[in-house]
């Protein structure tokens, strides 16, 4: 005869049929929320629910793994540790695969709580939780903690999928946008050089991943004048493409009703700092030529010299001002200004054309680009650029890390 007061195998077996399901429905709510997408405080909320209320659950710590450390996404109950002391706490038992007992840890931190329970992704471990307070019956026990580690390994599945979310939607944002920053540069490159009987001029363009910030244009003012520029703006992707395509707007802008040089680059100054607030510059060298008197006058801000290669002699053309965007007044603008020869080439370049990692004991730098121009300032623009690229392949044989833009002018 069965003693009064003492649970029947019949009752047993009710009471874990209802906890089962009990399991289910808060399995089945948590696969809802996140097929709906649910904000990841709220999945948080609802597994500290579910251990609370289903579990008796009093003490809980969840650690997740994020970029190589460990932060702490849910703690109830008890006092508070700070994480980093909590951290490193778990991490002395990053060995354990199933959930463990802590009864006789010596860890001040981990002898606090009842039971470890670890999520692992093959060799990884993607979070720790620590359980307290943990009323449960022996028979029970091992139910509820695979239980537990299952809730949490779903919620951790969850998050995780978010991330990687995240994360595709971030790449395919990336590629779009240097799609779309390499229509907007195709755009404002030249697709064809001037030339007539007073000029020459030879381009080549090389960005180094796609979409690059140099620009380069030839612009013919009137029968006996034209002006040129090479430039490269600070940053990639989209955001440089326009400060260039808007560049480039001002440029021919004020370059058709602007004659002095120094007008121009100041009122392009004041047009990049009012796109950028400061936040981007632009390096350039601008020039204007004129064909009756062959007078060059020029304006380097900020950026690499071009080099003027005139009956058997290099210099370069350093007189200038400093990158323009920098500043809302530039702090001194120079206008160089210089005869020029019949044959001279002028080689504008961006300073990708020198940022070579090189090899062996090859040395690469202004200097040596001067002693290749006084080797090779005969050759037509088209062939300069193109034995420069070749000396650079075979003779530097470096890595290039940069944008390289050449422009080449033969002025006759």
């Amino acid at each position: 005869m069965q003693n009064i007061g003492q649970p029947s195998g019949e009752d047993e077996l009710i009471r874990l049929l209802l906890k089962r399901q009990s399991e289910l429905n808060s399995l089945l709510e948590v696969t809802r929320a996140i097929n709906k997408n649910t904000p990841t405080s709220i999945l948080i909320q609802m597994l500290e629910v579910i251990l609370q209320n289903y579990l008796q659950v009093g003490k809980f710590r969840f650690l997740i793994e994020k970029e190589n450390n460990y932060i702490c996404i849910s703690k109830y109950g008890g006092d508070i540790e700070p994480v980093g002391l909590l951290n490193r706490a778990c991490l002395t038992l990053s060995k354990i695969r199933a959930p463990e007992a802590l009864a006789g840890n010596t860890n001040p931190i981990l002898k606090k709580y009842d039971y470890f329970i670890p999520i692992y992704h093959k060799s990884k471990a993607l979070a720790f939780a620590l359980v307290g307070d943990f009323n449960t019956t022996g028979e029970m026990l091992s139910n509820d903690l695979n239980f537990i580690q299952t809730m949490i390994n779903v919620v951790v599945v969850a998050l995780e999928n978010k991330k990687l979310f995240r994360e595709r939607l971030q790449t395919e944002r990336f590629r779009r946008e240097m799609e779309l920053a390499a229509e907007v540069q195709n755009m404002l490159i030249p697709l064809r050089m001037h030339k007539d009987e007073s000029v020459e001029i030879g381009a080549k363009y090389l960005p180094h991943q796609n979409i690059g910030g140099d620009y380069y244009d030839f612009i013919r003012l009137n029968d006996h004048e034209f002006l040129w520029c090479v430039a490269d703006v600070s940053g990639k992707g989209i955001s440089a493409a326009l400060l260039m395509a808007n560049f480039q707007a001002s440029l021919h802008a004020w370059a058709a009703v602007e004659d002095d040089l120094t007008n121009i680059v100041d009122r392009l100054n004041q047009k990049v700092i009012s796109n950028t607030q400061g936040e981007r510059f632009i390096t350039l060298f601008i020039a204007k030529y004129n064909e009756q008197t062959r007078r060059l006058n020029y304006i380097n801000a900020g950026h690499n010299a071009t080099i003027l290669y005139s009956e058997g002699e290099a210099i370069p053309l350093n007189l200038g001002t400093t990158m323009i965007g920098a500043f809302e007044q530039l702090p001194f603008l120079n206008e160089g200004e210089i005869d020029i020869e019949p044959g001279s080439l002028l080689v504008n370049y961006t300073d990708g054309l020198l940022d070579f990692e090189p090899y062996g004991d090859k040395t690469w730098n202004e200097q040596a680009l001067i002693d290749f121009v006084l080797a090779n300032g005969e050759l037509s623009p088209d062939n300069f650029n193109q034995a420069l690229m070749d000396h650079l392949n075979i003779g530097v044989k470096g890595k290039r890390i940069d944008d390289i833009t050449l422009l080449t002018l033969r002025i006759f």
